[in-house]
C-alpha cells in the first residue's frame, strides 16, 4: 500500500487513524532518512493510541514509554545512534512479545533479527520538501482496515 501525505499535519493524521486501529502487541517498523517524519507519524500514531504525553524523539535515551488508552502502552524505540544492538536485542523481544504493548522501532536494523516477521513495516522517502511516500507492507488484515478508514 502506498500513501501520500502532503504537510506534516497530514502524516499526524494518518498516525492517528493508524493509532486509533491498533489494539496491542503490533510491532511497526518506521525506515526513512533524517528528517523524512518518522517521529511525527509516531506522534499522530499515540495520539490514536489515546497517549496524553508530549511525544519526543528517543535519539538520545533509545527508547520512551508511554501509557495509552484501554490499558495499552506505546513503547518507542529508535536505534540511529547504536552499532550494536547488545542487550536492547532481549528488551525488543520481551516488548514485541507483550500482547498489551504496541511498539514503534525507528531505525530498527540492529534488531532486524529479532523483528516478528508480521510486523507492520512503513518505508517514507521524500520526493519534495514537504511531500512524503508511505510504503506500508505488514498485515493483509490491518493493512485493509488503513485502506479503507
Amino acid at each position: 500500500m502506498i500513501r501520500i501525505v502532503n504537510s506534516e499535519d497530514e502524516m499526524k493524521a494518518f498516525g492517528e487513524k493508524l493509532g486509533r486501529l491498533l489494539r496491542g502487541g503490533q510491532t511497526i517498523e518506521l525506515v526513512g532518512d533524517v528528517g523524512a517524519g518518522k517521529t511525527t507519524l509516531t506522534k499522530g500514531t499515540a495520539k490514536g493510541l489515546g497517549v496524553s504525553e508530549d511525544i519526543q524523539s528517543p535519539s538520545f535515551t533509545i527508547s520512551r514509554v508511554y501509557e495509552a488508552r484501554d490499558g495499552l502502552q506505546l513503547v518507542h524505540y529508535d536505534f540511529y545512534r547504536l552499532d550494536d544492538a547488545g542487550i536492547m536485542s532481549s528488551d525488543i523481544a520481551e516488548t514485541i512479545h507483550d500482547g498489551s504493548t504496541v511498539t514503534i522501532i525507528e531505525w530498527a536494523g540492529v534488531v532486524q533479527g529479532v523483528l516478528p516477521d508480521n510486523r507492520l513495516t512503513i518505508n517514507i522517502t521524500a520526493p519534495s520538501e514537504m511531500t512524503r511516500q508511505l510504503q506500508l507492507t505488514g498485515p493483509e488484515a490491518l493493512l485493509m482496515k488503513l485502506e479503507n478508514e
